[in-house]
């Protein structure tokens, strides 16, 4: 435990925003628990939840350019929507940076943010841990809460759909304003 604190502290001091940090451990938390619930190593859980943000508050010009410097492909989706990056990014960064070598936690990481069409248990425990922690404001938060403690892929499964019915929102109103403009 000793060292998770360490680790925590590390985390705090490179994220350097009390909100980011905060998010980070409770991930970290609910992965711990997801991993309890469902069998998954919960030690691994906990770190790369705790770690999973690490590249987060970068800025998107700082995203590119780090990704570019250190040779990761940039798909066209990911040059326009650069905060996508963080995620790979901070696979990266967890092993140079926090000396992770755990290939499982370093592809939860990688993967937290849109998921990926194979995922390992852990990668979905972080990936709804990161989704569905207390400190996310939306209606069906608690009831997609309840169900990952429950089933991991029936969650993944509702929690996807609900986060591209929520793209496909976005995309709309953004293209409803364009062609108002």
């Amino acid at each position: 435990m000793a060292s998770f604190v360490r680790l925590a502290r590390q985390v705090r001091d490179h994220l350097g925003q009390r909100h980011r940090y905060e998010h980070s451990v409770r991930v970290a938390r609910c992965a711990d628990l997801l991993a309890q619930r469902h069998g998954v190593d919960a030690a691994k859980a906990r770190l790369a939840g705790m770690l999973h943000d690490l590249a987060r508050l970068y800025s998107p010009e700082r995203l590119i350019a780090e990704c570019e410097s250190r040779g990761m492909p940039i798909g066209a989706r990911e040059r326009e929507h650069p905060v996508l990056l963080h995620a790979p990014l901070g696979a990266l960064i967890a092993r140079e940076r926090f000396g992770v070598e755990d290939g499982e936690v370093l592809s939860a990481i990688a993967k937290h943010t849109t998921g990926a069409p194979t995922m390992s248990p852990l990668d979905c425990v972080v990936y709804l841990a990161d989704s569905l922690e207390p400190g996310r404001r939306f209606a069906e938060r608690a009831q997609l809460w309840e169900l990952a403690t429950r089933d991991l892929e029936a969650a993944m499964n509702a929690t996807l759909e609900l986060s591209a019915r929520h793209r496909a929102r976005k995309t709309e109103l953004k293209e409803a304003r364009a062609s108002a403009s």
